[in-house]
């Protein structure tokens, strides 16, 4: 009987970047924060980082809760792991206009951040599931690119961290 390797798994909080050339299943919760994927098609890895605000100038504030950080972050770990530039594409997710509380639009600035930034890296856009009211639970297979979006009327504080997910384990 074969033994299946199953990949070890991750908790992405709010403000954190995540990028492993072995396969990682990424569990996150997006209300109005936004989620970036990259992956190397010729390499077969990727990564995730999930943002609160889409930018910064603000020296001390340069954090991967700023988009315009955190996209970048991730772009470049990713190269200094042997990513091959030519061969990444992204996905966005998340951007809600959260209903539970007033987010004055942040979800929409976090999504054009996205997008922006994307641009200017000149990385494809292979996928989008953006906007709305609903937040989202996401599940992200850092080894084949595939990701399964969860839509939720409510999130609760539950959902923002689970115990003992918040670290690697196998």
């Amino acid at each position: 009987m074969r033994k299946e390797c199953l990949p070890s798994q991750f908790f992405l909080k709010p403000g954190y970047v995540m990028a492993n050339q072995a396969a990682t299943l990424v569990k996150t919760v997006l209300g109005n924060c936004v989620a970036v994927t990259f992956f190397d098609q010729d390499n077969r890895f990727g990564g995730i980082n999930q943002f609160i605000f889409p930018a910064t100038k603000i020296p001390e504030n340069m954090t991967p809760q700023y988009g315009n950080i955190g996209i970048r972050a991730l772009f470049k770990m990713l190269l200094e792991m042997g990513a091959n530039r030519e061969c990444l594409v992204a996905q966005i997710v998340g951007g809600a206009e959260c209903h539970f509380f007033d987010d004055s639009g942040l979800g929409v600035q976090n999504i054009k951040t996205a997008r922006f930034i994307l641009e200017k890296l000149q990385v494809p856009i292979i996928s989008e599931d953006v906007g709305g009211s609903m937040g989202r639970k996401i599940l992200y297979h850092s080894g084949t690119n595939e990701m399964a979006v969860f839509k939720v009327d409510n999130l609760s504080e539950s959902d923002w961290f689970v115990p003992g997910m918040d670290i690697r384990y196998n």
